[in-house]
Order: C-alpha cells, then sequence, then structure tokens
C-alpha cells in the first residue's frame, strides 16, 4: 500500500485497527513510535546495485491500556515526515515487536489494516542458476541448487 493510499483510509476512518499475519489483533492501546523514511542502498548477490525507499511506520503496544490513536492524529504525524523528511508517496513498511521486530507490508480489507509478512529472496535468480520455478515451503527439493561456483551464495 501506498502512503496516500493510507492516509485516504485514514482521513475516512473513525478508528484505526491492525491485524498480525496470523490473525490476531495489535492491541488497540499502540503507539505509532516513528513515521520515517527508510532508503537502503545495496549490491544483489549478482552484483546489481539497487536502491529502495519506503515510508515506515513503527508500531509499540505499551501498559497504557486506555491510549487510542485516532486517525486525524496518525495522518498529522505523516503530515509532519512528509514535510520535514521530503517524504514521498512510498510504499509502507511497518514494524512491530514480536520475538523479533517484524518488517511488513500493509493491506486493507474489511475496515482493518492487515500486516503482510515480508520475505526475503533472491533478486538475481538468473545469475545464481535459480530457476524461476515455486518450490513448496515443506518441500526438500533444490535445497542445495546453489552452485558454489556460481558468485552467489
Amino acid at each position: 500500500m501506498e502512503l496516500n493510499t493510507f492516509k485516504e483510509i485514514l482521513s475516512a476512518s473513525d478508528e484505526l485497527c491492525f491485524v498480525l499475519p496470523n490473525g490476531t489483533f495489535i492491541p488497540p492501546h499502540f503507539h505509532i513510535t516513528e513515521v520515517g523514511k527508510f532508503t537502503k542502498d545495496f549490491v544483489d548477490c549478482g552484483g546489481t546495485i539497487r536502491k529502495e525507499e519506503v515510508a515506515n511506520f513503527q508500531i509499540w503496544s505499551a501498559d497504557d491500556y486506555d491510549h487510542r490513536l485516532e486517525p486525524k492524529k496518525v495522518v498529522e504525524i505523516i503530515e509532519i515526515a512528509e514535510n520535514e523528511l521530503q517524504l514521498k508517496n512510498l510504499n509502507v513498511e511497518v514494524e512491530y515487536q514480536s520475538d523479533t521486530i517484524g518488517k511488513y507490508n500493509l493491506n486493507y480489507a474489511n475496515g482493518r489494516f492487515h500486516l503482510i509478512a515480508l520475505q526475503t529472496d533472491c533478486l538475481a535468480k538468473e545469475k545464481c542458476g535459480i530457476p524461476e520455478k515455486t518450490v513448496p515451503k515443506d518441500s526438500k527439493e533444490g535445497l542445495s541448487s546453489c552452485d558454489s561456483s556460481s558468485g552467489c551464495c
């Protein structure tokens, strides 16, 4: 979801609700502790230089159980970030504490924001000799398919 879409939904909402990938709700007394722009400059395993930018929100739950963050207040915080950080209409990424800090994409359905788990991936499959097929997660097929002489892995 892009930042402008997030703001439009917030502007039309009376409450703010986030759902984790496992279906549990983030407690309603959460805080958005940070709104930022993350820029990642990197070289993938195939040697290609890449740059990614996302709008980032950090969600945190404390013990102040009566706290409720209003959608209008979140829009105000985003507008400050847009002005001060030159935050553009980037994809939104959400961080939330579980066993470690989880990073999620964002979707909206049935009046709720759904956190969608991010997955790692090889960005240079053609250089690593990895075929473009999907292997079931519970399958052991393809575990040793990375050729150590390929320059990847």
